[in-house]
């Protein structure tokens, strides 16, 4: 009988397969997939080397909106965690940790031991990874405010570690950001004490500026930038304005309106060699910027943090689809009185959120023909208000209701409390984290003699997004655990380690579990049968 094991400390693949230097791990791959064509199925295999650079470079991340809730709370919880802070609340004494964060949080399955024990580690055991306690935090914000008393505005941390926090983050102080007007809300206006001036090229050209001084001050080896700022509503796709690479740079240049401010620091980023990632719902990446990162071979990710409702959905509708059963409406209301709700309460920017939370469940329905006709999707409605008293803990209601066995309905009430920036912050982490990572690894196919980096849009960080950024011809994945389960797979080909399955079929037959030892006694995970 098998139990639950888990491997805390570091620990090295024997395989001919996998093979340690100074500077790389470098792994034999085969990588199969299983190829439809018409009536015939065929096995596909491609051989393939996995190259992961062992060292981790010292990294800047510099956020756009850092004096924001989430901003402010990104760099308290990694001072907190760093000085190993700990705080009384009214249930007890906390401690710093970083719950909610995929890469540093959760754990995965490595193999089994010799008596058939599933063994864990951390999931930040897998390969060399960035640590948020190591990471050099700087970013701008339209907002002046330093970031311990945003941390006071933002009412997201107790009061007890905040008091704890407030020497280490009074001094940190925004650098001036770009504001366009046009495209957040009016509201957002009375907070805009710390903007730049001048036109659209100049703006991006002092961007440029403080990304290689924050660069040079720090003495860093790679600088990530990061959007939590206000949602933009979206930019209107235009031809010879945004559609592909030398417009976006000319549009800059003449000062066009449909260039957000965004697209601005996402073309200052790739330009200067920085990955750039958006967490909000607006199309900051038009074609334009895409085409300018393939040029530059610059990663971009995005679109808008996956953190609460809609993580609840994509494993919700996952569920029911994958069970046969088929929702057919789903009714998605949520209320918060953060800035980023009041920023939501105009109209625009909420279609920008509508358009990111209405997509998430797209590629689940469309998996699944004996429950839909093709075009065939759920009533699907997402309704946002903004109620100051409630701050940054968002209520989000849901209703799904769908169709069962011989014409009966089910339906699935569902209430959530979310402590929006509490979510949001962890997410942050790992999306710098695993961007990082992928900056270290490249492949190469057999047959082949250079290496090959990841395609600059890089889809692997979908599961902490909402609206995944794909490369064109690549599909759109919204399941979950499908998406935790590429980051987990991926991190198993760099050490040459098969991909995880759940066929467990030592335990399916009576001669493979009379062959597992028992030495051992099982633990109270053990399930008798």
């Amino acid at each position: 009988m098998s139990s639950y094991k888990n491997l805390d400390g570091q620990f090295t693949v024997e395989s001919d397969s996998c093979k340690y230097t100074d500077d790389a791990i470098i792994a034999d791959y085969s990588y199969e997939t299983t190829i439809v064509e018409g009536n015939t199925v065929k096995p596909s295999a491609l051989k393939m080397q996995f190259k992961t650079e062992r060292k981790v470079g010292k990294t800047g991340v510099m956020l756009v909106g850092l004096g924001g809730n989430n901003g402010c709370t990104c760099v308290a919880g990694a001072i907190a965690n760093k000085l190993g802070l700990t705080w009384e609340t009214k249930e007890g004494t906390q401690k710093s940790n970083y719950w909610g964060s995929l890469l540093l949080a959760s754990t995965v399955k490595l193999g089994n031991d010799r008596q058939g024990n599933s063994v864990y580690t951390p999931m930040s055991n897998m390969l060399p990874l960035l640590k948020p306690n190591d990471i050099v935090w700087g970013g701008w914000d339209i907002n002046g405010t330093n970031l311990g008393d945003a941390m006071k505005r933002s009412k997201v941390l107790d009061y007890d570690l905040q008091s704890k926090l407030y020497p280490h983050m009074k001094d940190i102080k925004p650098l001036p950001s770009i504001y366009f007007p046009d495209f957040i809300a009016a509201n957002q206006g009375e907070r805009a004490d710390n903007v730049l001036t001048g036109t659209k090229q100049e703006q991006m050209e002092q961007i440029r500026k403080d990304i290689r001084d924050f660069k040079a001050k720090n003495e860093l080896d790679q600088v990530i930038l990061l959007w939590t700022a206000n949602t933009e509503r979206f930019s209107a796709v235009e031809e010879g304005v945004n559609d592909n690479a030398e417009n976006i740079l000319s549009s800059i240049e003449m000062g066009e309106a449909e260039v957000s401010a965004s697209t601005v620091f996402a073309v200052a980023s790739i330009l200067e060699g920085c990955t750039f990632i958006n967490g909000s719902p607006q199309n900051t990446f038009v074609p334009g910027v895409v085409e300018l990162a393939r040029q530059k071979k610059v990663f971009i990710a995005g679109d808008d943090f996956k953190s609460g409702q809609t993580k609840m959905k994509s494993v919700m509708v996952d569920f029911l689809v994958s069970a046969g059963i088929k929702p057919v409406s789903i009714v998605s209301y949520n209320h918060l009185g953060n800035n980023d709700g009041k920023n939501l309460s105009a109209p625009s920017q909420f279609r920008s959120k509508e358009i990111s939370k209405s997509n998430v469940v797209d590629d689940m329905v469309a998996s699944n023909r004996i429950l839909f006709e093709e075009d065939e999707h759920p009533d699907h409605v997402v309704v946002i208000k903004y109620v100051p008293y409630v701050a940054d803990s968002k209520r989000a209601m849901d209703e799904y209701t769908s169709e069962i066995f011989m014409g009966g309905k089910n339906t699935i009430a569902m209430h959530n409390t979310c402590e929006d920036s509490l979510l949001a912050t962890p997410l942050i982490y790992d999306l710098v984290i695993l961007g990082e990572l992928c900056q270290r690894v490249q492949v190469k196919k057999e047959g082949e003699t250079e290496w090959e980096s990841f395609h600059p849009v890089l889809s692997l960080l979908s599961y902490m997004l909402k609206a995944p950024l794909v490369p064109n011809g690549a599909p759109v994945v919204n399941a979950l655990f499908t998406q935790r389960c590429a980051i987990v797979n991926l991190m198993r080909a760099c050490l040459g380690l098969a991909p995880d399955n759940h066929m467990t079929l030592e335990h399916r037959f009576e001669s493979t579990l009379a062959a597992l030892s028992t030495d051992e006694p099982a633990n109270k995970k053990m399930r008798l049968g």
